[in-house]
C-alpha cells in the first residue's frame, strides 16, 4: 500500500541526511563543550582562591590582635596594693 505521506517522510529523511554535516554538528557541540567546561573550571578556581583565603584570614586573626609593649614592671601600681 501506497503512502504519500510516508513517501514524503523518506524523502525528507533522504535529502536532509545529505545535507547534514557532521564535522559542523561535532565542532559545535565540542564548542559549547569546552565553554561549559572552562566556565566550571573557571567557578571552581575561584572557589578554591576563596578557600585559601578564608583560612589565611583565619589563621591570621589570632596575630591582629592589640598587644601593649609594656611590661608589667613598667606598670604604674595601683594605690590599693
Amino acid at each position: 500500500m501506497h503512502d504519500p505521506f510516508e513517501e514524503s517522510l523518506r524523502d525528507l529523511l533522504k535529502s536532509s541526511s545529505t545535507n547534514h554535516d557532521d564535522d559542523a554538528c561535532l565542532g559545535r557541540v565540542l564548542k559549547t563543550a569546552n565553554r561549559q567546561v572552562g566556565a566550571g573550571d573557571m567557578f571552581s578556581l575561584m572557589g578554591h582562591w576563596l578557600e585559601a583565603l578564608m583560612i589565611a584570614l583565619s589563621n591570621g586573626s589570632a596575630h591582629v590582635a592589640p598587644v601593649s609593649r609594656r611590661t608589667s614592671s613598667a606598670r604604674p601600681l595601683d594605690k590599693a596594693d
